[in-house]
């Protein structure tokens, strides 16, 4: 059994930890990107798209109002045999209206439910940042420490060439 450590190489060490610094990178830009999409998504999801269907709802209603009116005046005028065009615009402008109601609905399901689904899958990112914020520096850490001692390990227990050995240590002959 051999009492020395036979260290070949600590530039894979090295190799190691610079792999896991641009691994930490890349990985703390994905989690960035992918916290900012979140907000953006809940910003556009209760801000957005509630007030753009909100908007769409009432210029849809006032539409139908206008079509209601035409057609009454329709009915009361002298033109009472050809009101179908009037009904056509009054039905038409119903089935708008009930399509911003409906998608004014969704939306505010969604709003509702968004944090409850969205938050699980934050904390687990959140999990993973604290990973590569605290633990993936100690290990990088510990690379360059490893690295350390087996090179001070390599120098002190390096085999002297009989070039490098001084005429006073010189074996006898």
């Amino acid at each position: 059994m051999s009492l020395q450590a036979k260290v070949t190489s600590v530039d894979v060490l090295d190799a190691t930890r610079a792999g896991l610094m641009i691994f930490q990178s890349k990985a703390r830009r994905a989690l960035d990107d992918a916290a900012d999409e979140l907000r953006r998504t809940r910003m556009w999801l209760q801000h957005e798209q509630r007030t753009r269907w909100e908007g769409e709802l009432k210029k849809r209603s006032r539409t139908l109002d206008q079509a209601v009116q035409e057609l009454m005046s329709a009915k009361l005028s002298s033109m009472r045999d050809n009101i179908t065009f009037q009904q056509n615009a009054v039905r038409k402008a119903k089935a708008a209206v009930a399509e911003a109601e409906e998608k004014l609905r969704h939306i505010k399901k969604w709003n509702q439910n968004f944090d409850a689904m969205a938050d699980p899958m934050a904390k687990r990112l959140e999990g993973l940042r604290q990973f590569l914020d605290y633990n993936l520096p100690k290990g990088i850490t510990f690379l360059v420490q490893a690295a350390r001692t087996l090179e001070a390990y390599a120098e002190v227990h390096e085999p002297k060439s009989e070039a490098t050995i001084s005429p006073t240590e010189a074996p006898p002959a």
